[in-house]
């Protein structure tokens, strides 16, 4: 029973996130609007994280099995890839650099105002 409430907290954050999409005025991501909700409702304390523990972590585990869709269907547009395939790679290159380094100085941020609130 507690995995179907998970499924239905999740579920329910979906079809919200999709309703206001739909009355927004401009083009934004449903599932963007979800996270931005689940964020919010985690923050003000709505959901506590027992309450999505076990279905975020199967979902985590399994995100792969996701991508492969997306994969796969690359294979109808291998013409367009191969022949943009350089400017591909240096936009994967540096921004694949660009999140290494962004997420090294923000846990290097994290350690050290952990470290300042220990000693305080």
């Amino acid at each position: 029973m507690k995995i179907l409430r998970q499924i239905g907290i999740f579920m329910a954050i979906c079809w919200v996130s999709v309703v206001i999409e739909q009355l927004l005025p401009f083009a934004f991501p449903a599932a963007v609007i979800g996270m931005i909700l689940l964020f919010l409702f985690l923050l003000a304390g709505v959901l506590r994280l027992e309450h999505i523990r076990e279905k975020s972590d199967f979902l985590l585990g399994n995100m792969s099995f996701f991508f492969l869709p997306a994969g796969v269907s690359m294979v109808n547009y291998l013409d367009i890839l191969r022949s943009s395939l350089l400017p591909i790679l240096a936009i994967c290159v540096v921004s694949t650099i660009l999140t290494f380094a962004a997420t090294a100085y923000t846990v290097q941020l994290a350690i050290r105002l952990m470290n300042r609130r220990a000693k305080s």
